[in-house]
């Protein structure tokens, strides 16, 4: 059994062609921009949608743990005592309140990849598995990968590239794109915003190069963070140093996921950060392509 807390079909943007992302439950890293925040706990959480309550006070009444209340016609929740148990959720009225999470089985999850293969067929897509980060359950995603695999789907692994040498010996062979983050080029500019630290990625990239995997660096990028040029020509040179890197996708900050965060009883520390217009992403797109002609 694994423990994933979506899957989205008809996914246009993790990896080629039409695709059936997986999001995986639980990652090492805590990076301050992230827009899948439900991802990081490795199990079932409570999500609250304030704007939909109503105040019923049924939540309240059913909740073994008093992680709710209604005080002077204020809402709260106390998400430290919440175990999950979905009571709550199950009475609300307004549908405000879920449990993030949800354990299933290789096959749970092939029935619903199953459903497309004609559209992975016609448009070289296919199965991305992404999180969190997927390869904190290696033995599931393995099993996922190769039953992908066995019925002719093209599989992807989207990852921050953290992943222990037995994971990636496990998962590389059945994988036939890395999706590989690549966040901040100095490690101790990285660690504060996403706790990562040490030489793992850098392993990581060597390992899937000697081993002939294709691989597409991603960088999310974030104004006063990592929009540098610096960080650009860091990302280049990675690309020519290692020939199984097929390309470099700028993912521009969007806040979109900030009121996730909140939702799950966690504090946004980017909320001054508007969402990267359209013309300023593409203006760190030419920044890119010119790295890239000058160190050709």
């Amino acid at each position: 059994m694994g423990m994933i807390f979506d899957i989205q079909r008809c996914s246009y943007h993790d990896g080629p062609g039409v695709r059936t992302t997986v999001f995986f439950k639980g990652c090492g890293l805590r990076c301050a921009w992230c827009h899948n925040p439900e991802s990081f706990s490795p199990a079932p959480q409570l999500r609250f949608y304030g704007h939909l309550c109503s105040r019923c006070g049924r939540c309240e009444a059913v909740c073994p743990n008093g992680v709710h209340h209604l005080r002077d016609g204020r809402r709260e929740v106390d998400f430290s005592k919440c175990a999950a148990c979905g009571r709550c959720a199950a009475v609300c009225p307004a549908g405000a309140l879920s449990v993030v999470g949800q354990e299933v089985t290789v096959e749970q999850i092939m029935d619903v990849v199953r459903r497309d293969k004609g559209f992975y067929d016609a448009s070289g897509g296919g199965l991305t598995v992404s999180g969190g980060e997927p390869t904190l359950q290696g033995a599931f995603l393995a099993e996922l990968l190769g039953a992908a695999r066995a019925e002719g789907i093209h599989t992807c692994v989207e990852t921050n590239g953290y992943i222990p040498a037995g994971t990636l010996a496990e998962i590389a062979p059945l994988t036939d794109l890395f999706l590989l983050d690549y966040k901040l080029s100095d490690d101790e500019g990285l660690k504060p915003y996403t706790r990562a630290s040490g030489s793992l990625w850098q392993n990581t990239m060597d390992t899937l190069t000697a081993m002939g995997k294709p691989v597409i660096l991603r960088l999310p990028v974030i104004p006063g963070i990592n929009d540098t040029a610096r960080h650009f020509e860091e990302a280049v040179r990675i690309r020519r140093a290692h020939s199984n890197v097929e390309a470099i996708e700028i993912m521009p900050y969007h806040s979109i996921g900030a009121a996730k965060w909140e939702q799950l009883g966690m504090t946004y520390s980017l909320g001054e950060i508007p969402t990267v217009p359209p013309e300023q992403a593409e203006r760190w797109r030419q920044m890119l392509r010119e790295q890239e002609q000058s160190l050709l």
